[in-house]
């Protein structure tokens, strides 16, 4: 297949930050050892993207470069050292790349550089370009073999609808590492943005009971009839955040035992107390994992219960293996219950953003089709 792949291909570059994105004929790249060229059939948008790209959220990363984060396409060309992949197949392509003989040199493809002067060389001088693109070339450990019969076929999945796993991915990541058991008590807050109603419906998958928090009453009671529609004898409670934090911690401990806490505190509320009326309600020994940018943390009950704090960026490898086999077997919900998807053309770019910065919440993705 690799004689099939066009000369170039149509991409989303980014020159500047005040020109913003152009659709252009690039040359398409080729493929060496380690790496695979995948033909994108779906290309995720994270609702905070158009501020990445705008300048607004002041990110460091090289250009120009193709914008872009995790998406679904076929292999069409594989380094000599593959030894699994075959060309034709369907693959999920993460957008978290990590230095081969430092996992220390991380960061997110078209995104961020990293905060390592190893993360920097690799977004400069070897993994530039996102997956907003017709052909991304790729690391090849970060393309993850999709079984397309069973999630296409049996399951009844489409392949936008599969790139959802790209949000819940980053909830996995933070629950596998507390070590989230099936039958225990996950306190998710806030719910009811992208990652946190991610986080919502992962724990469900998990065998976990929910108690998600967030101040929009309105979609704490969609994502509660979204949950239950979806995974019918799943245990999910709702809890409006107040911002008094002894009256959120009232409510929450109402529910009983809790285990466990996911936090995905977006930077804009980084002061919020919510953190810490969770933290006040959890059990002797309760884990909590900080996925967001919460400022205040210490209340007597981390040392007094022994709380275990555990930081989190993003996820591992075997993560997302584990997290594949998940979904192939049937335990996260279907159709228009798992998530509902808006697919735009790269010319559409303005619009694909904007609409990704409102279409936000549990079950809701947007997505490139190059």
């Amino acid at each position: 297949m690799a004689s099939n792949i066009p000369a170039k291909h149509r991409a989303l570059v980014l020159d500047t930050i005040e020109d913003g994105f152009h659709v252009k004929n690039i040359p398409t790249p080729q493929v060496g050892p380690g790496s695979a060229i995948v033909r994108i059939t779906a290309a995720g948008i994270i609702s905070y993207q158009r501020e990445v790209y705008n300048g607004g959220r002041a990110y460091n990363f090289p250009k120009p470069i193709v914008g872009g984060v995790s998406a679904i396409g076929r292999v069409v060309a594989l380094g000599p050292d593959s030894t699994a992949l075959k060309p034709g197949q369907l693959v999920y392509v993460d957008c978290f790349i990590r230095s081969r003989d430092n996992p220390d040199d991380n960061y997110v493809s078209a995104i961020h550089e990293g905060l390592s002067e190893g993360s920097k060389k690799l977004i400069r001088d070897v993994w530039r370009d996102g997956n907003w693109a017709e052909y991304a070339k790729v690391p090849l450990e970060n393309c993850f073999a999709l079984n397309e019969p069973r999630l296409c076929g049996t399951l009844g999945y489409s392949v936008h609808d599969l790139l959802y796993m790209c949000h819940l991915l980053v909830a996995y990541g933070g629950l596998r590492d507390i070590k989230l058991e099936p039958g225990e008590t996950v306190v998710v807050a806030p719910a009811t943005a992208n990652y946190g109603g991610a986080g919502v419906m992962t724990a469900i998958a998990m065998g976990a009971r929910v108690i998600a928090m967030g101040r929009n009453e309105k979609e704490l009671a969609r994502l509660k009839e979204l949950v239950l529609r979806g995974s019918p004898n799943a245990s999910i409670e709702t809890v409006e955040m107040t911002g008094d934090e002894m009256a959120d911690a009232a409510a929450l401990k109402a529910f009983g035992t809790i285990d466990a806490v996911l936090d995905f505190t977006p930077p804009h509320v980084s002061k919020s107390p919510h953190v810490k009326s969770a933290i006040w309600a959890l059990r002797r020994g309760g884990r909590v994992s900080l996925m967001g940018w919460n400022e205040g943390l210490m209340v007597p009950p981390v040392i007094g219960k022994d709380i275990a704090l555990k930081g989190k960026l993003m996820y591992e490898r075997q993560d997302i293996v584990q997290f594949i086999k998940m979904l192939e077997m049937g335990l996260f919900p279907r159709g228009r219950n798992f998530v509902d998807t808006k697919v735009f053309q790269l010319e559409d770019w303005k619009e694909a953003l904007d609409v990704a910065a409102e279409h936000t919440g549990i079950g809701r993705l947007v997505a490139f089709t190059p």
